[in-house]
């Protein structure tokens, strides 16, 4: 099963304004969902960890790889370290060249930062003015893994570098502000984290290590009406629920085992395809309101998440090369 971590925002000052009561509860694994105080039905979901709204950002956690995410109103996607402030993508990333510099190994990081939007892929470490569209192609080399054609790769060499490239592929990030979020993601982002470690043997031969590390964000579902939403506004909303739509069927066919699972249905759904029931560690950090006015959009994450986190992976140990062999498969 995959791990599930919830994080349950506090309530915020336009929450507040609109009247709004919370309807969530919090134990260490446990979320409690209420839609009046006063009623005895309470439905509750029970996940790995649960932070509630008093919860400190240090004690929330470092490392995902999928983050199926609900309404944060008023929160940026990502927001880079600072008093009180720093999300697990630039946090996972200061854990990663800290341990590496303990380790005391030679390495190289490389990263990349893709955008789904609008059922496009783009590229979001490209220049400014680089509105291309990536080409996703099916990686024949690895059953569920796929290619995207003329996708940068970036090399960096400690934290300091990954903040600058996140801050500013984010700024090119499609968000927008409607009636529910002041910063609402219009689409869905890939961030990849390529590591190779060099090891020597007894013998002294060297090995090339492999990881990869995905973090990625998906734009909350919407309801259309209440976001205000229209025009092309109105289309963002309609693709990204479309194609959370799609990553549940994916989901549901994954924990019934069912014998045909629908990745191909949506470009999202391809591009999680292995980190879903593939051969990947995957984690799930869900991100809710407790407000009363979002209470639906905040049942649709719970009950998407506790469904997500049923799926089983079969994680399997990168393989350690020798030059002789990456000769081998680069001839």
């Amino acid at each position: 099963m995959l791990p599930c971590i919830l994080l349950n925002w506090p309530l915020n000052s336009s929450e507040r304004g609109r009247g709004s009561f919370s309807v969530l509860s919090t134990s260490d694994h446990t979320v409690t969902l209420k839609e009046r105080p006063q009623d005895k039905f309470a439905k509750t979901f029970t996940f790995d960890r649960v932070f509630g709204p008093d919860s400190k950002q240090r004690a929330e956690p470092t490392v995902c790889m999928l983050e199926p995410v609900g309404p944060k109103p008023g929160c940026a996607p990502l927001a880079l370290p600072g008093p009180g402030r720093g999300q697990s993508s630039p946090r996972t990333l200061s854990q990663l060249f800290d341990e590496l510099r303990i380790q005391g190994v030679e390495f190289t990081v490389r990263v990349s930062f893709l955008e789904l939007y609008n059922e496009e892929l783009f590229d979001l470490l490209g220049p400014e003015t680089d509105t291309t569209r990536l080409r996703l192609y099916e990686d024949a080399s690895k059953k569920g893994s796929c290619i995207i054609q003329g996708l940068e790769e970036v090399t960096v060499h400690n934290k300091n570098d990954v903040y600058e490239i996140l801050r500013l592929g984010s700024q090119k990030r499609q968000t927008a502000a409607t009636l529910m979020n002041a910063h609402s993601s219009r689409s869905h982002t890939v961030f990849s984290v390529t590591v190779h470690i060099k090891e020597n043997t007894v013998d002294g031969e060297e090995l090339l290590k492999t990881g990869k590390l995905n973090l990625v964000d998906l734009a909350g579902s919407e309801n259309v009406g209440r976001s205000g939403a229209v025009d092309r506004r109105a289309r963002e909303a309609g693709n990204i629920n479309q194609s959370l739509l799609t990553l549940g069927r994916v989901i549901t066919s994954l924990v019934e085992r069912a014998p045909h699972v629908p990745y191909r249905e949506s470009k999202l759904t391809r591009l999680l395809q292995d980190s879903l029931g593939g051969r990947t560690k995957t984690s799930i950090i869900a991100a809710v309101s407790p407000a009363s006015c979002n209470l639906e959009e905040t049942l649709s994450t719970l009950d998407y998440a506790q469904r997500a986190k049923s799926i089983t992976n079969r994680p399997e140990i990168n393989q350690k090369l020798s030059k002789k062999m990456l000769m081998k498969i680069n001839t």
